[in-house]
């Protein structure tokens, strides 16, 4: 997969049987910033499957994520977003307090997933 004239990096890539996805932001598919704390968590995870998917990764392979928000309150949406998505055993989180975010975005994830053979 190439990178796209807008963005000088892929959007996953793979590696020693892992795919890694860059980050995916909280942003409707035009571009725009979701608004509200779940829509905003749910359009990251969108964003970060569809980046996924490049590489030919589904959300049942993901072994790690790691959150970037702008508030650090969002963390209880995204505990109940991360037992609505994955059963056990869970990936591996990291959930981090950012300043700010391209695009107005308020959440960003970037993944770790398991190659499909």
């Amino acid at each position: 997969m190439t990178s796209s004239a807008q963005h000088p990096y892929s959007p996953a890539v793979t590696a020693g049987g892992l795919a890694f996805v860059s980050g995916a932001l909280s942003i409707d598919s035009e571009g725009i910033a979701v608004a509200g704390r779940m829509p905003a968590l749910d359009a990251a995870i969108d964003r970060m499957c569809e980046r996924l998917a490049t590489v030919g990764g589904e959300l049942s392979d993901v072994v790690k994520l790691t959150y970037f928000v702008t508030d650090v309150t969002l963390r209880d949406e995204a505990n109940q977003q991360f037992e609505r998505l994955f059963t056990e055993p869970r990936p591996a989180r990291t959930f981090l307090e950012v300043s700010n975010l391209p695009y107005g975005a308020t959440v960003e994830i970037d993944a770790v997933a398991r190659q499909r053979p």
